[in-house]
């Protein structure tokens, strides 16, 4: 087993939080909820809001389920990989079967 060294998992740990922001910011474009409306309504500041959306800052647990209350959605669908995650591993994985066959 090949062990990971602190700074890959500091990076797996970055690409996840990014995508986990991106995913709230789209969320409530979406909705078509504004940064005031919504930080107003999860009990935070528009310039927290505003941090996490542009990766400022990295939301603490309170504050992203906080965001979903408000957006009305599961925190699961933040973790939930999507359609181009998936093809993308597919076509990772097709390349990799493709290199030793």
């Amino acid at each position: 087993m090949v062990k990971k060294d602190s700074f890959e998992y500091e990076e797996e740990i970055a690409a996840q939080i990014n995508q986990i922001i991106l995913r709230l910011r789209q969320e409530r474009e979406k909705q078509g909820i504004s940064q005031l409306n919504l930080s107003f309504s999860a009990g935070l500041s528009q310039n927290q809001v505003n941090y996490i959306e542009t990766g400022k800052r990295t939301p603490t647990l309170q504050a992203i389920l906080n965001i979903c209350r408000v957006l009305d959605i599961n925190p699961a669908v933040l973790f939930e990989p999507r359609d181009t995650d998936r093809q993308k591993a597919r076509d990772t994985i097709i390349k990799l079967v493709s290199q030793y066959v």
